[in-house]
């Protein structure tokens, strides 16, 4: 059984897909890009502005879901440009703790949704 979990306060689905899948005790959720939800615009003054609303967009999922940063337990991590790595990391660092981290990965790719900077999708553990 799959249960499809979408919130208005994340961005809405711009194909077939949903925000994110709840099954087997897992929530798998899709990309999110930096799009603001409530004027439907992207966040790009910065890599740290676009990183940090994309992960916005992922706690609202979460949230919607009943969760919460802490029950990711792998992220999937796309960039335009590698350069970018610390940078990405400082903002990503304000929603994880150090110890308790999600595993992850970070691959620079050549072109994402809307030519944005950054993409992140994950799994998270349900209560």
């Amino acid at each position: 059984m799959k249960k499809i979990i979408n919130t208005k306060d994340a961005p809405a689905p711009v194909g077939p897909y949903n925000q994110s899948v709840l099954a087997g005790g897992m929530l798998y959720g899709s990309g999110q890009i930096a799009i603001d939800p409530a004027t439907g615009n992207l966040v790009q003054d910065s890599i740290e502005d676009e990183t940090r609303q994309v992960m916005k967009n992922m706690g609202a999922v979460l949230q919607e879901a009943g969760l919460g940063y802490e029950n990711i337990v792998k992220c999937s991590v796309f960039v335009s440009d590698m350069h970018m790595y610390s940078r990405i990391n400082a903002v990503y660092a304000e929603f994880f703790n150090e110890d308790t981290a999600p595993a992850r990965e970070l691959v620079e790719v050549a072109n994402l949704p809307k030519f944005v900077n950054i993409e992140i999708s994950f799994v998270a553990v349900a209560k």
